[in-house]
């Protein structure tokens, strides 16, 4: 299991979450909500996307950004976002830090980059690309955490079965 951790800052579609909470599961990552979320915690499209992963999620909500950093003092969070001046590739990930991603239509709030801005991280795009879905740029950011930190305790190999070829 990881000691990796993402954060999703108010995000708003179900769908994304119940993906991410599915990546968090198959990881060992704990997956931190920050209010208000844009949907229930009940919403079939988010146990559709998470499908029956997630009552093993590791999962913990916060009223607000200010909650979240009360209990979660020292932690280093690394902020996707657009705004972000060095690549993900390109900062060391601790095997305990955070990785935040902000709401579908509006990113991480400034005046919270502002406050971060040697840990803020983008992913490349071309031309005017506004950005990735959510849920594709969280496994994107956290397999590279996860590659720096040797994937520890990550299942490395298959195995064949008669089902597979």
């Amino acid at each position: 299991m990881s000691g990796l951790n993402i954060v999703l800052f108010e995000p708003e579609i179900p769908s994304n979450t119940g993906n991410i909470g599915r990546t968090c599961v198959a990881t060992g990552t704990r997956l931190h909500l920050i209010e208000p979320l844009g949907f229930s915690l009940s919403e079939k499209a988010l146990k559709r996307a998470g499908m029956d992963y997630w009552p093993q999620l590791d999962v913990t909500r916060y009223l607000d950004y200010e909650e979240f950093l009360e209990k979660n003092p020292g932690a280093r969070i690394y902020m996707a976002t657009t705004k972000g001046q060095r690549l993900y590739t390109e900062v060391s990930y601790e095997p305990d830090c955070y990785l935040m991603f902000g709401k579908e239509s509006g990113g991480i709030p400034e005046e919270i980059l502002k406050q971060h801005p040697d840990t803020a991280v983008r992913i490349p795009m071309i031309g005017e690309t506004r950005s990735l879905n959510l849920a594709n740029s969280v496994a994107i950011v956290l397999y590279e955490a996860l590659r720096q930190n040797e994937f520890a305790g990550m299942k490395l190999q298959g195995q064949l079965t008669k089902y597979t070829w």
